[in-house]
């Protein structure tokens, strides 16, 4: 079942963003779009002035901008003046276009469904899913097709589950969780005890806990904890292709970007953000509100409130002096090697001057 498509003019979009209308409010807005890709009867919004001067050659019928960017478009393009024209425009995407295509309710006939599943109003379980015993779906989420949902499972109400999405026994997703195509959830945590050079299987019988409004990106794994859970805490935001180890506990409001790893047992604090391609090693604790640059190679404990960077890690701002002391080497090494030449040709001239003479009395 598909949304139908909606119009509306650009007063009433404005009402709905609680923003002021500068230029034409009588304008009908059918479709929304970026400043570039935009066409006659789309809205598009101006949310970092860098982007300005494309104003001058959007195909938009209107912008969403912010009061700084006023001057930018008067007289230009008809606008809509908020506070946040990122967080406006998500709302306005939503009004035109579907979150997805809503499958119907209900379960498939051809979902595998266990005995004891307990499952909630308004949901739907897609085809070829298989809901294995004693799960427990709660209220209007979404089980797309050929998922996997483990044994005793529990998920929340309102979620979102994609295509091919495995959810593992005991594995517990809160509410309003979105989880995209591939991702794995509660697979076994890498862990091995070597004995006479064989690597001998620990069992890891813990599990995952997923806290209400997290996002998961795709070929994402969160491995079950050794004991206990691996802990995502709420309104954390997970990019595609990250790991995260066992027992590992990522604090609320959290931003991870895509191809981090996070090794067994580290905390991180809330509010952290995790730049693509981070490695953190294992048993390690981040504070609150940390920031980790992309590339990072975080080794050892961070306190709250730093910004780091580089591999390893280090302070930003020491980090970015180091960088640019590294710029200077190859000018340093010729100025070194300049020096040592002058030394050398000046210790020639001076053993010259003190060799003794053929015609000394001595």
């Amino acid at each position: 079942m598909v949304d139908k498509p909606v119009s509306k003019i650009l007063s009433e979009i404005a009402k709905h963003l609680n923003g002021k209308v500068l230029g034409d409010g009588n304008i009908t807005i059918a479709g929304v779009s970026g400043l570039r890709e935009a066409r006659d009867g789309d809205l598009s919004f101006l949310a970092n002035s860098r982007y300005s001067g494309l104003l001058c050659d959007t195909k938009a019928s209107a912008v969403i901008i912010s009061e700084e960017s006023v001057d930018a478009v008067r007289d230009k393009i008809s606008a809509i003046i908020v506070k946040n024209p990122d967080l406006a425009f998500a709302k306005v995407v939503e009004l035109f276009t579907p979150s997805s295509i809503k499958p119907h309710k209900g379960v498939h006939p051809t979902a595998v469904v266990g005995n004891g599943v307990k499952i909630g109003k308004d949901i739907s379980i897609g085809a070829y899913s298989v809901i294995e015993d004693c799960v427990v779906i709660d209220d209007g989420s979404v089980i797309y097709p050929n998922v996997y949902i483990g044994f005793s499972a529990r998920i929340g109400s309102d979620c979102l589950i994609y295509p091919r999405v495995v959810v593992r026994e005991r594995v517990e997703i809160g509410n309003r969780v979105i989880i995209h195509s591939g991702s794995v959830i509660g697979s076994d945590g890498f862990g091995y005890a070597l004995l006479n050079g064989i690597h001998h299987k620990i069992p890891q019988i813990g599990s995952v806990l997923i806290e209400d409004d997290v996002e998961i990106g795709a070929n994402v794994t969160i491995d079950r904890a050794r004991f206990d859970r691996t802990v995502i805490r709420k309104g954390t935001k997970i990019d595609n292709l990250v790991q995260i180890a066992h027992n590992v506990v990522i604090g609320e409001n959290s931003v991870i970007a895509a191809q981090c790893g996070i090794a067994g047992s580290t905390r991180i604090g809330k509010n952290a953000k995790l730049g693509g391609q981070v490695g953190i090693v294992g048993h390690i604790n981040i504070g609150d509100n940390v920031t980790i640059a992309a590339q990072a190679g975080v080794s050892k404990d961070v306190q709250s409130n730093s910004v780091i960077s580089g591999a390893p890690a280090k302070p930003h701002k020491q980090q970015l002096r180091e960088w640019a002391s590294l710029k200077k080497l190859p000018e340093l090494i010729n100025d070194m090697k300049a020096l040592k030449e002058q030394i050398e040709a000046l210790k020639s001239s001076i053993d010259e001057i003190t060799k003794p003479s053929k015609h000394s009395v001595f």
